[in-house]
């Protein structure tokens, strides 16, 4: 079983190490993934040994809050969010008015003013009040985590706080009159104003999914029996016939069965141009409405609509690790113990070197108050967020981080033909007949085709439309990669490729040979082992694929052209689009060998949108799945490209590039900042208060960094 859960608690990348390392370790779990920047957990355990409340125990029992997610609810995660950011808001205020006294005493002193409130006791007052009430919080974290065996944030902030807290005291009781009072109140502060700019950045990560969840609406207009009335989203039924109005989005993916309008399906496709519709076609949830009232008969559970789809999807992309996210992790899981190790080896060899007892403990405080764990934490999955929810307002849906990481790193584009290149709707434009009765065979040929939803067998069906021949009764017969049977009385139709129909030993009559055409696809019609009839299609090249070919071979990647068809249709189609190499002739089972030698040398994406390329699009290395195409197709797939545009090919590497180089980039800065703020505190040459800012602001810095993907 596989649930989420929304985790509370969480501060910084120990936590959710932590969080991982005690659940990863109870028997049952197979799998858990803790996201610290949407504050959630995907776990996969056996329910024979565990259920969620085992679960939510634990993950309690280690200082953390947990609740079972029963259902994605935008509107809960907003309140808790908003709830969240006012109370650090709040504290954040109080510890400033608090604080702003004491950091002033600094600057009056230097003008050679003396202030009332820079009494030891009135000093005393305000920094108390900061440490334990506004910094309560702090330490019933720093507990619970040292209580769980996993160090986190708060802890360096207790310590680093309450040592210039105490160590002030201290020299107000032997009458000393250096006090660090205002160190201590402003670590705090300025730790909740980081805290306070990073929840406001995090949420801004999470828009587009948030926006796709809004597109669903709440409640929907039904019709019966002529009457309207209002009825939760949750208990539409299948058959229900819905009221959409202009302007509105469509409540379910269903058929017109009344009025036509134009709808808006760039949220969900990424193709801007409005779509003509009428009774008869499909509509699908989360579109808009444009003009004219119509009435839509859902033909789907509301649960497995296009956009319910489309938000898991992108649900569980966001909530998944990159394999670049394992250095971090492993970084957070002894960061906070060798920060402290380094702030007690600091104090030491500031007092063998010859400071005072105040400078070496000055620098320690400021080594545990730089060090910050949370940017390590937040620099994957804040990039993955952006970078997962921009490419799905754009039709583009990847479906795990590993294909987001993985998909930059191709060198090599292997292309299906049909319904990827071309339209995938090829029209009849010649019929050969060779043996036997021309009316016979096409009224066989097209009882045999009449129930398959081929594209080539709609294509012939299409043809007759206007004028179709008798029907005949037989038994229809599926030849799985060759094509279609038909059995009618004691005799065997098929309909076969030229190349299935050579590899029968049928042989094509040279004067048969001469009437067809080079450019045009032909499928025969075989009755037993004799050929009675051709009927050649033509599938034009979609308008935009030429400039998509360019667009990949722009970014530096090869072109593969694999197809059934004939070699000079091939061959003809590879040329007009800029195809770099094809395979012509090739089986659904080719198909994969052909992808596996490409493996060889080349890291590959296969894109396609038919039944018979799941296995290929499964075997490369990024599978693009048309979202046109079929089911089989895209459940294969890494990453759906909704709109069915082999541009969205290119965009989605694109964002993958760019995703990446922002993870890189936030993991230089989290890796960097610590590197060379942690060696400067040491040497005693940071203040607190500086070494405080610095940290408040590094999370923050990482979380900008992503959110700048959104314009990218």
């Amino acid at each position: 079983m596989e649930n989420y859960f929304r985790i509370t608690g969480m501060h910084c990348a120990s936590c959710q190490t932590r969080i991982e390392k005690v659940l990863s370790k109870t028997d049952g779990v197979y799998e858990v993934n803790v996201n610290l920047a949407t504050g959630k957990m995907r776990i996969k355990y056996d329910e024979n040994k565990l259920d969620s409340k085992k679960i939510e125990d634990k993950v309690k029992s280690i200082g953390f809050g947990a609740e079972l997610e029963r259902e994605r609810n935008t509107e809960k995660d907003k309140k808790l969010k908003e709830k969240e950011y006012a109370s650090i808001k709040r504290k954040f205020i109080l510890s400033a008015i608090l604080t702003l006294p004491l950091f002033s005493i600094m600057f009056f002193h230097m003008a050679g003013i003396r202030v009332f409130w820079d009494k030891p006791e009135i000093q005393f007052a305000l920094a108390t009040i900061v440490q334990f009430y506004v910094g309560y919080t702090f330490y019933v974290g720093a507990y619970k985590s040292i209580k769980s065996k996993a160090m986190n944030m708060d802890v360096l902030v207790v310590m680093g706080t309450s040592a210039a807290y105490f160590y002030s005291i201290y020299n107000w009781y032997v009458g000393h009159d250096h006090f660090y009072f205002e160190s201590s109140a402003m670590i705090i502060t300025l730790v909740l104003l980081g805290k306070m700019l990073e929840l406001r950045a995090k949420s801004k990560t999470g828009e587009a999914l948030m926006k796709l969840m809004d597109l669903a609406p709440k409640e929907v207009t039904v019709i019966v029996d002529g009457n309207t009335f209002n009825k939760s989203a949750k208990d539409v039924k299948l058959g229900d016939v819905l009221l959409i109005r202009p302007g509105e989005n469509i409540s379910g993916d269903g058929d017109i069965v009344q009025g036509k309008t134009t709808v808006d399906e760039s949220m969900l496709t990424g193709e801007s141009i409005p779509v003509d519709k009428n009774v008869g076609d499909k509509v699908y949830q989360g579109t808009l409405n444009l003009n004219g009232s119509i009435e839509v008969k859902v033909t789907t559970d509301m649960t497995e609509t296009g956009l319910s789809k489309i938000i898991r999807m992108v649900e569980e992309a966001q909530n998944q690790k990159a394999p670049v996210q394992r250095l971090a992790d492993k970084v957070a899981s002894i960061f906070v113990p060798t920060v402290i190790g380094i702030a007690i080896l600091t104090f030491l060899l500031h007092r063998v070197f010859g400071s005072d007892v105040e400078k070496s403990l000055i620098s320690a405080v400021s080594v545990l108050v730089i060090a910050c764990p949370c940017s390590l934490g937040l620099a994957t999955p804040t990039a993955i967020m952006v970078g997962t929810g921009k490419a799905a307002n754009e039709g583009i849906l990847i479906r795990d981080a590993k294909a987001l990481e993985n998909a930059e790193k191709l060198t090599a584009v292997a292309l299906d033909k049909t319904g990827t290149i071309t339209k995938g709707k090829p029209d009849v434009v010649d019929m050969i007949n060779i043996k036997g009765d021309k009316g016979i065979n096409r009224s066989i040929l097209y009882s045999m085709e009449v129930n398959s939803e081929h594209p080539i067998a709609m294509a012939i069906v299409d043809y007759f439309h206007d004028n179709p021949p008798k029907k005949i009764n037989g038994s229809f017969i599926n030849i799985e990669g060759r094509g279609v049977g038909f059995q009618i009385l004691d005799k065997n139709y098929y309909a076969l490729s030229i190349k299935s129909i050579k590899e029968l030993g049928i042989q094509i009559e040279d004067d048969i040979r001469k009437q067809m055409k080079p450019e045009v696809t032909y499928v025969g019609l075989v009755e037993e082992n004799e050929l009675n009839m051709l009927v050649g299609l033509v599938d034009e090249i979609k308008e935009d694929s030429i400039e998509s070919i360019r667009l990949l071979h722009d970014i530096g990647l090869k072109t593969v052209m694999i197809t059934g068809d004939n070699d000079t249709v091939a061959r003809k189609i590879a040329n007009s689009a800029g195809i770099d190499k094809y395979y012509a002739e090739v089986l659904p089972e080719e198909k994969v060998l052909k992808v596996k030698e490409l493996m060889e040398t080349e890291v590959v994406g296969m894109v396609g949108d038919g039944i018979n390329d799941a296995p290929a699009l499964a075997t490369a290395d990024i599978g693009f799945a048309m979202g046109t195409g079929t089911d089989i197709a895209i459940d294969s797939g890494d990453i759906t490209l909704v709109g069915g545009s082999l541009k969205s090919v290119a965009r989605a590497i694109d964002v993958s590039k760019k995703t990446m180089k922002t993870i890189k980039q936030n993991l230089f800065w989290a890796f960097f900042y610590n590197v060379v703020g942690i060696p400067i505190a040491a040497l005693g040459i940071l203040n607190p208060m500086i070494a405080g800012a610095a940290m408040a602001f590094s999370s923050v810095s990482v979380v900008t960094n992503s959110l700048r993907l959104k314009n990218k």
